[in-house]
């Protein structure tokens, strides 16, 4: 396919069949079908190569043919080698040797048919098939001007010795034999392949996302089999296999906890910040980390049936649907082209019919084509999405393709996940309480020393806050209680509050955050306070967001108290907390009914989510899958960037479509003149260039964006 009509072309052939539904997506090249068990696979292959392609059925990892965008780079390369001679020694006479039109011709001979091959495969292929595309006009304009210039060499006076180009802006039957188009040839292919390399570089990355989901889990797996380890790649595992886990390790698949204790770190399927405790009897989740203890696991699903993988089939699910945000240039090119093609046929026959010369008749119709070759209309949106795009990436915004800045128009919510985007994903001590008569200090240093025995994120983050930790002696680990030991002289007990608040706490701890409760000799003293703490950019973010006239939503896996407490420190009014991976992107879904949504995260949790929203916004910061699966990626992890974002992606918009309007008004304005003999086709091709030039350098102060 090379453009979005030829993919609307497959889709519309493909749901003509009987019961069957068809998104096919251009950026990705896969068409996503549900189909009757009545109707075969081949039946689809069929019909897409009827309409002129090729189809196979893909396995889910498979990426797009890098070979194509490599031998797209190496045409480009030559085009522009092989061009640049071209066009200087035709519009400049002085350079102009003895036999100069004959290099020329044998360079643009070189761009034309081997560089320009892509656009003559497709027009070729889509005019067996009755249709015309942009591909249509570049290939039938470039081989008019090579057709005109090769006429004129050969049977015309262009190819003396000693020639040089005379520049009227009127052309003649005298002279239109000594014409040669040669440097619009060239230069046309040369325009468009570098818009079309452009956009095939996106593509080879759009298979990243479920690449990088499928790399969140474990590569391999401390299997037991007959009581002895064995080490594996995690392929082997099969259902009621058991296998070994470690501190620090993934858990390998979904499963049952059959032996050990532990605290699971789930932030990247849930969002929970605060590590989970498990037990004999409890499940995990395949993909999620050992923080604390050892654990023996009985496999209960593998696979495509894990939670990773449901995740992976939801990303790919949302991104199938992404088919129908078109080009804007390609919207418009199915009536455009019929258009100039029927006025230079309608522009000869009238020439002819009047009795004109045939040179002067097809040097009108040849001006027509040149003048409306849509060269300024193909560079109007990759190169405003080069330099906004080069811009973002300069400012640390990674914008990944038009069909974003469409959406970023439309946004009318903003939903931000909690954990590692507005917050700092990384427990830190919030507050130390402490009972009447005890001092605050001597409550941390006391705790600190016990905790600097565990490695769990809670105990790191009270060891972080104390300069220097006293001896402990005596440590015990208690899993799913806390930790004791000796401190200086007293018997220290720490662990998470259970049940009732001990009365000499009460009103003394906030709603909604993590607390740690501190007992020396048998007497409650205190208690820590430990909470991810909100990154303090994001109360600044929330202002910039509703000042763009957008509506911030709080979505987290996290439980609603520690949701709101954050809402609050940040200025968010809604807030949906509690949410699981799979109902994040639900929640986007129903969100979407009320208006345009833009999802920001972090998170593999995210990535469903973040592929289901009209815009998806992921933090350079987070994972790669949640990176890979949005639209928008932000380096620095700042939430600040997140309006950036929006204004460099609509401020792109804007310019596209001021280069979409002038590269149509240039072509409103010069097809009339070239069709009355008005216009020279070698003025005409300096026009196009003209044209290009314009687009370009108004695509350039997006340079100047702040």
């Amino acid at each position: 396919m090379t453009c979005a009509s030829c993919a609307a072309r497959i889709e519309r052939r493909l749901g003509k069949l009987d019961g069957v539904d068809a998104t096919v997506n251009y950026a990705t090249e896969q068409a996503h079908v549900r189909f009757p068990e009545s109707v075969p696979t081949q039946d689809l292959i069929d019909v897409v190569e009827k309409v002129g392609y090729t189809a196979t059925v893909a396995a889910p990892e498979k990426r797009a043919a890098e070979e194509t965008g490599d031998l797209l780079g190496a045409r480009l390369v030559v085009a522009i080698v092989a061009s640049v001679p071209v066009v200087l020694v035709s519009m400049v006479p002085p350079l102009q040797f003895h036999y100069w039109q004959w290099v020329a011709f044998a360079l643009t001979t070189i761009v034309v048919f081997w560089c320009g091959y892509p656009f003559h495969r497709a027009a070729l292929v889509t005019a067996r098939h009755g249709i015309s595309t942009m591909d249509t006009l570049v290939s039938l304009g470039t081989l008019a001007a090579y057709g005109w210039s090769l006429w004129a060499l050969v049977f015309g006076t262009a190819g003396f010795i000693g020639m040089t180009h005379e520049f009227t802006f009127r052309p003649g039957a005298h002279d239109a034999s000594g014409q040669i188009y040669l440097e619009v040839a060239a230069g046309v292919t040369t325009f468009l392949l570098a818009g079309r390399y452009a956009e095939s570089r996106a593509k080879r990355r759009s298979g990243a996302a479920l690449r990088a989901l499928l790399a969140v889990g474990a590569k391999d797996v401390s299997m037991l089999r007959d009581g002895i380890e064995q080490r594996l790649p995690v392929s082997a595992l099969r259902v009621d296999d058991e296998f070994v886990v470690r501190p620090g390790e993934k858990i390998a698949t979904d499963g049952r906890v059959v032996r050990g204790r532990s605290a699971i770190d789930t932030s990247m399927l849930t969002g929970e910040s605060v590590p989970v405790e498990v037990a004999e009897g409890d499940t995990v989740a395949g993909g999620t980390l050992n923080t604390d203890g050892l654990l023996t696991v009985r496999a209960e699903r593998v696979g495509a049936d894990t939670r990773l993988a449901h995740i992976a089939k939801l990303v790919t699910e949302a991104q199938s649907g992404k088919a129908h945000a078109q080009r804007l240039a390609d919207r418009v090119s199915a009536v455009f082209v019929p258009v100039v093609l029927a006025i230079a046929a309608v522009t000869l026959a009238v020439w002819l019919l009047l009795g004109r010369e045939v040179t002067e008749a097809f040097t009108a119709a040849v001006a027509v084509l040149i003048v409306a070759c849509p060269c300024a209309l193909g560079l109007a949106t990759p190169t405003a999405l080069l330099v906004g795009t080069g811009r973002g990436a300069q400012l640390g915004i990674l914008i990944k393709g038009p069909e974003v800045l469409e959406q970023t128009r439309r946004i009318e919510t903003v939903v931000l996940d909690k954990t590692g985007t507005v917050t700092t994903g990384r427990m830190e001590l919030e507050r130390v309480v402490a009972v009447l008569g005890v001092d605050r200090d001597h409550v941390l240093a006391l705790a600190a020393a016990v905790e600097s025995g565990s490695e769990h994120p809670v105990a790191q983050a009270i060891v972080r806050a104390v300069p220097g930790v006293l001896p402990v002696s005596g440590f015990v680990n208690r899993p799913g209680i806390g930790v004791e030991g000796v401190v200086d002289g007293h018997s220290v007990q720490v662990g998470r509050a259970t049940g009732a608040m001990p009365p000499e706490l009460h009103g003394l701890l906030p709603d909604g955050l993590t607390s740690v409760i501190v007992s020396w000799d048998g007497e409650v003293r205190g208690a820590l306070v430990v909470a991810d703490a909100v990154k303090p950019t994001s109360a600044q973010a929330v202002r910039e967001i509703r000042a763009l006239g957008m509506t911030p939503v709080l979505l987290t896996g996290d439980a609603e108290a520690v949701a709101l407490a954050v809402a609050r420190e940040v200025g968010i009014d809604r807030v949906i907390a509690d949410v699981l991976p799979a109902q994040k992107a639900e929640t986007i879904a129903r969100l979407r009914k009320e208006g345009a949504v833009a999802m920001v995260g972090d998170g593999v949790n995210d990535a469903a989510a973040l592929a289901t929203a009209d815009v998806g916004i992921a933090m350079g910061t987070g994972a790669d899958a949640a990176i890979e699966a949005s639209d928008l990626t932000l380096v620095r992890g700042d939430l600040r960037s997140v309006p950036d974002a929006i204004r460099l992606s609509r401020r792109t918009l804007g310019t596209i479509k001021g280069n979409l309007f002038w590269a149509f008004a240039y072509n409103v304005a010069a097809i009339p003149l070239a069709a009355t003999g008005l216009l020279n086709p070698m003025i005409a091709g300096a026009a196009m260039a003209l044209s290009s030039l314009f687009v370009v350098g108004n695509s350039l102060r997006l340079r100047r964006f702040r």
